[in-house]
Formats: structure tokens, sequence, C-alpha cells
């Protein structure tokens, strides 16, 4: 009698039990560092609609914009690690402890992908007197200050791409500030400045529309958008401890967000990234795929916070030290 009172007690309590929905049971909230209509948003936008076919549940985006990022990531760091709360940003808060903006960092979070990085590359006026970054190497040395580079402030991407060629060569140039790399195109192409660091996708409608030449590709290999162009490392092989190195795009969760959680947000975006569309989207606007995960994310930006620190400190342009907060020498 007792035996049959305890398994019908038994089957009770299995009965009452709460039943655990798998992940995810809600909306999943996607908080996207930068505004609406930017590479940032772009991306996230494109790829996300991809990615919830196979996550079986709906992300919505919100733009939250300010602090260089820094108002975005602090929010995310301050929800629940339930995998319900995706931080959408790019590369700025690798930057933060050694620009003085910030005690965080992408260590704080777990890669849910790292999904693609822009492509740097020197361009210059097309009557600038070299065609080549060697010659534009001689050219300085011969005519100091003569060159005006542009420039749009400490701890961006002309300023760290500037910060790593200097570490290899001499460049006794003239810098000339903008807000922003698409003013200082703008300017390269009328004239008032000789050469500009930037990003692939943001000069190569110039380039292929003839208004501005390409002198570097500062990458390990060559770029299908730029058939003929060699890389740097081609002939000034000392660029490889850095390279390849860009401003990228990647999502994030809380670190402590269940195994679970993470798995199904990695495998969607994996596949999202993949999708053929999106493919076609990034390598048409100039960034490389990268579709990282896991410990293989995790290297990527260990290696690029390690590179760009140490560039913007050497240059000046960081307010503490890397070896502050153990960030090695690359």
């Amino acid at each position: 009698m007792k035996t049959k009172l305890f398994g019908a007690v038994a089957a009770l309590l299995v009965a009452a039990a709460p039943v655990l929905a798998e992940y995810p049971e809600k909306e999943v909230a996607g908080i996207i560092q930068w505004g609406a209509g930017g590479s940032t948003d772009t991306v996230m936008r494109a790829v996300t609609p991809h990615a919830e076919a196979v996550l079986g549940g709906k992300v919505v985006m919100q733009n939250m914009t300010g602090g260089v990022g820094a108002i975005a990531t602090k929010f995310v760091g301050a929800q629940d690690a339930d995998g319900y709360t995706l931080l959408m940003g790019a590369e700025n808060p690798q930057l933060y402890k050694v620009m003085g903006l910030g005690d965080t960092d992408y260590a704080d979070f777990t890669p849910i992908n790292v999904i693609a990085r822009g492509v740097p590359l020197l361009v210059a006026n097309n009557d600038a007197p070299f065609n080549s970054f060697k010659e534009m190497v001689e050219y300085v040395a011969a005519h100091p200050k003569e060159v005006k580079f542009g420039s749009t402030g400490p701890g961006g991407l002309p300023s760290v791409v500037t910060a790593m060629l200097t570490s290899e060569v001499a460049l006794d140039v003239t810098f000339v500030p903008y807000d922003g790399d698409g003013p200082a195109l703008t300017a390269l192409q009328g004239g008032a400045i000789d050469v500009m660091p930037a990003v692939l996708g943001a000069a190569i409608e110039g380039v292929k529309a003839g208004r501005m030449k390409v002198i570097a590709l500062v990458d390990t290999k060559e770029n299908a958008a730029l058939p003929g162009v060699a890389p740097i490392t081609a002939e000034y092989p000392g660029y490889e401890k850095f390279l390849p190195w860009g401003p990228f795009f990647g999502i994030f969760v809380k670190n402590g967000t269940p195994e679970d959680a993470v798995a199904k947000l990695q495998a969607a975006y994996a596949e999202g990234v993949k999708n053929p569309e999106f493919v076609s989207l990034i390598e048409g606007r100039g960034f490389a795929v990268l579709n990282l995960a896991g410990d293989e994310a995790r290297a990527f930006l260990n290696k690029w916070q390690s590179v760009t620190s140490w560039l913007v400190y050497d240059a000046g342009a960081a307010k503490k030290s890397p070896e502050e907060f153990g960030i090695p020498r690359p």
C-alpha cells in the first residue's frame, strides 16, 4: 500500500514540476552600439534575419548610441546573463582601457560571432608624385613635411594605421585633421591632402571611379576587390606581426550566459554569416568575412587588442599603458 501511495505522490510531483522551455522562449534584444544607417547597423540588420531562421526566435534590434559604443556596452553588461540581450558592436571596447574610456572590454563578454573585418589601405590623390608605398616612403624622405596625411583623431583607424606604418619606416609628413573619413576622402579627391589611411569599404567606390589611387593594401594577401594590388607585406614583411588587422563587427553576450543559449546563438549566427546574400553584401562593401566563434574568436580579439593598444600607446595617443592591464606586446 505504501509503495502504491509513494508512486502516486511521485507521479503527481513530476506532473506538477515546471517544464523547462527551450531557448529562446521569448524575444531576444539586440543592442547595436552605433546609430541607424551606419556600417555596424547595416551589418547586424542584414545578418540577423538569416540567423533568426535557424534560431527559431525573434531578435528585436535597438540602436543605443553614445560614448564611442560605451553606452550600449555598459547597458548589456548590466543585464542578466540569460542570453536574451545581445551586444551588437564593433572594435571600440577593446581600446576603452588604454584610452581611459572605461574599465571593460570584450573579455567580459562571450563572443557569439566575430562576423567580418575591414581591410585598411592607403589611398592618394591621383596627382600625388608616387604610385606605391615604397615610392611614397622615398618621396617623403626627400621632401619632409611636404606630404599631407589625413587624420580623424587619436584611436581612429587612420591614426592606428599610421602608427603601424611608422613602426617600420620614417614618415615625416604633415597631418591634417578631419571629422571622419568621409570628409577626409572628399578633401583627398579635391587635392587638399595627398594621402589618407582608410578602410576599403569607404574608399572602394572612389577607387573604382578613378577619383583616387591605391598606394598600399595594408593586409597580408591580395583582395578580390583590388585585383593586381599586392599586399604591403610583399615588400615590407615586418608588418606581418600586426596583420591581418582592421575594424570588425561582432555579436556578444554577457559572460555567464548558459551554455545552451550560447551554443544555439553561435550556431544560428554561423549559418547567418554564411548566407550567400549576406556574403555578397559584405564582400561588396570591401569587408573580409571571418565567421569566428569560440577559441578562434577569442584569439582574434586578443590579438587585435594587443596590436592596437600598443600602437596607439607608442604613438602617444593612449592615456594608459597596455602593460597596466596585462595586454602583451604583439
